[in-house]
């Protein structure tokens, strides 16, 4: 992956986030070394063969690569997902360090040890954290150090997702333009995902008739918003990034429809 592809992925809206640290050692502008982690999004079970998933990271530089892995619960709000910033022992990471050498690609099992009689969903960020390399005595580099989140939800044995517009309203993107905003709420005990379904826009003039219709499927919602994580019990506010035509001010009003995919 990119610097730029970095820059560019959303999760969650949780999810999952990349994040970067540069770790400048003073002297030269040489580059360690970058990685590749997939899938960035897993889903776990707390009982039966859905206990784990396997985690991939490729080492895509000349150096070798030493990476560690980590676990801290999330916290929501209806902005989205928050690290605690204290380590789980919910979820067995194996092996949880290893060094990977240059083309070479490493396994990591993610199994969940948690309570097997799961209430509702729980969330976790597994970062995939490079590690500083040593350098030579008297040698100076800038290092590049990428942290990888990936976003691990486990959930109940047999619930099911139940989302909901809860409201829609105009808002404004960061240059003034007026776009959707929706919230999205879920009553289950079972977390869902935006991008497993298909939302629908509509705004109208202050007569009544619409002006814009929009439907967007599962994977323009991933490439445009992210996963779009709905915890349980969350409700979310979400700012979808499509230009409407009229503004609040103007008269306009949007009406926002959510139809599910799961299941089908």
């Amino acid at each position: 992956m990119t610097r730029s592809q970095i820059s560019r992925r959303r999760w969650l809206g949780a999810v999952a986030a990349a994040s970067m640290v540069l770790a400048s050692l003073a002297g030269s502008s040489t580059v360690a070394v970058a990685m590749t982690v997939q899938p960035v999004v897993i889903d776990l079970k707390p009982t039966g063969r859905g206990m784990s998933q396997v985690v991939t990271v490729q080492n895509t530089f000349a150096n070798p690569l030493p990476v560690e892995l980590r676990a801290e619960e999330l916290s929501f709000d209806d902005k989205g997902a928050h690290p605690q910033n204290t380590p789980s022992n919910d979820l067995l990471i194996f092996p949880p360090q290893a060094v990977i050498q240059p083309g070479d690609t490493q396994t990591f099992r993610i199994q969940w040890v948690g309570d097997p009689a799961l209430a509702q969903s729980k969330h976790y960020y597994v970062t995939v954290a490079q590690m500083p390399v040593k350098l030579p005595e008297g040698q100076s580099a800038i290092q590049i150090l990428y942290n990888f989140q990936v976003l691990a939800s486990i959930s109940p044995i047999g619930g099911k997702p139940s989302l909901a517009m809860s409201k829609a309203e105009i808002g404004q993107d960061a240059s003034g333009k007026p776009i959707p905003v929706v919230y999205v709420a879920n009553a289950s005990n079972t977390h869902g995902y935006l991008s497993r379904g298909r939302l629908r826009i509509t705004e109208k003039d202050s007569a009544g008739k619409a002006v814009f219709q929009r439907t967007l499927p599962g994977p323009e919602i991933q490439q445009t918003i992210g996963f779009g994580l709905i915890a349980s019990g969350q409700t979310r506010r979400i700012a979808v990034p499509i230009e409407l035509p009229l503004t609040a001010a103007a008269g306009g009003s949007i009406e926002a429809q959510f139809t599910s995919d799961e299941g089908r």
